[in-house]
């Protein structure tokens, strides 16, 4: 059989699941769609034909999030995952040309672009304290063209890069015709909004998921705002009726009736995060100052604490392979967040 170099090169996406009590490892809302919602997407499926095609781009899907963003429905392009999106961008703005990220950042970037097509990738490291090394940036920008990814708020380091620096490296991506894609998959936490740069950027777009803040890890949607010019050319690349009915239903109710439910969870992590970061002060243990619903811990021996706190049933993710001697810990419920402060405080 026939497979290209550059698929055998890359390596599978790797996770193990592990026994737990307390399951804080994936960035996940810890929170179920309440029975009521639930009830009122059962009620939209008994009246969907499972026989029948759902919308070729998952129109009403995006009429909702256009409510939801107060953004024009042909800018907006929907895939089953941020991910697929990802790689549709790089499809039709990096192939022949350039694929621009930083590392750490979000795998997918990376492993997609080496997928595609291996010669195209530039990593560029972040600086020491996770800020953007803007000078080298412009420089390849002012250079070559292509796609730049920027995750901001940054994953998996959690930090927010300064708007100062995003106007620099835009100015700069427009003058040589990037795609730059800003990859807002944890903005809600940190109460950020970079579509509103779109109109004076029509070359930018804001990368969105309902993993994360909407609590559908489990339901794989993501979605892009950007100029309805760049819009269709990313529907081009996007397979038809490619998100199912089941999708659209589950999708539908949340953006409408389960508004506030995902309000009250973002100020629940907001208010979560603080309590943790004061709690981890008061016994003068150190962590990485995050605006999302994780945060990374550093120690000393990542690999013997990640195993003590899962002999006691609490599951985080190692990342010391991206960032060194650092453990990620996702902000959960209450109880969840209590309970894990005194198994790190008991094996750290």
């Amino acid at each position: 059989m026939s497979i290209r170099k550059a698929v055998k090169d890359r390596p599978a996406y790797n996770f193990e699941p592990k026994p737990y009590t307390i399951k804080l490892d994936q960035n996940e809302s810890p929170y179920d769609l309440s029975a009521e919602l639930k009830e009122k997407v059962f009620d939209k499926l008994r009246d969907t034909a499972f026989n029948r095609y759902p919308d070729i781009h998952a129109d009403g899907l995006r009429a909702a999030i256009a409510d939801y963003c107060d953004w024009p429905e042909l800018g907006i392009a929907v895939g089953s995952g941020s991910n697929t999106l990802i790689r549709r961008m790089i499809e039709i703005s990096g192939l022949g040309q350039t694929v621009l990220c930083l590392k750490p950042t979000f795998a997918v970037y990376e492993l997609d672009a080496n997928l595609l097509e291996p010669d195209a990738l530039i990593e560029l490291d972040l600086n020491a304290d996770f800020s953007l090394p803007v000078e080298k940036l412009k420089e390849v920008l002012a250079s070559k063209t292509g796609v730049f990814f920027l995750a901001n708020p940054a994953a998996p380091t959690g930090n927010i890069h300064p708007q100062t620096e995003v106007l620099e490296l835009l100015k700069v991506a427009q003058q040589n015709d990037w795609t730059v894609i800003i990859d807002e998959a944890y903005h809600q936490f940190s109460d950020t909004d970079y579509s509103k740069l779109i109109k004076d950027f029509p070359n930018m777009i804001c990368l969105r998921t309902l993993s994360k803040a909407f609590g559908l890890a489990g339901v794989r949607l993501g979605y892009a705002l950007g100029n309805p010019d760049y819009i269709k050319h990313v529907q081009k690349a996007i397979p038809p009726f490619s998100v199912s009915v089941v999708q659209l239903a589950i999708a539908e109710v949340v953006l409408g009736d389960g508004r506030q439910v995902v309000e009250d969870y973002i100020q629940e992590v907001r208010s979560e995060r603080e309590r943790i970061f004061a709690a981890l002060d008061a016994a003068n243990i150190a962590y990485h100052p995050s605006a999302t619903n994780f945060f990374l811990l550093p120690c000393k021996d990542p690999e013997k604490l990640y195993n003590a706190v899962l002999a006691d049933g609490l599951l985080i993710r190692r990342q010391d392979h991206l960032v060194e001697s650092c453990l990620r810990i996702s902000i959960g419920k209450p109880e969840e967040n209590t309970e894990m402060l005194k198994i790190i405080l008991k094996h750290y």
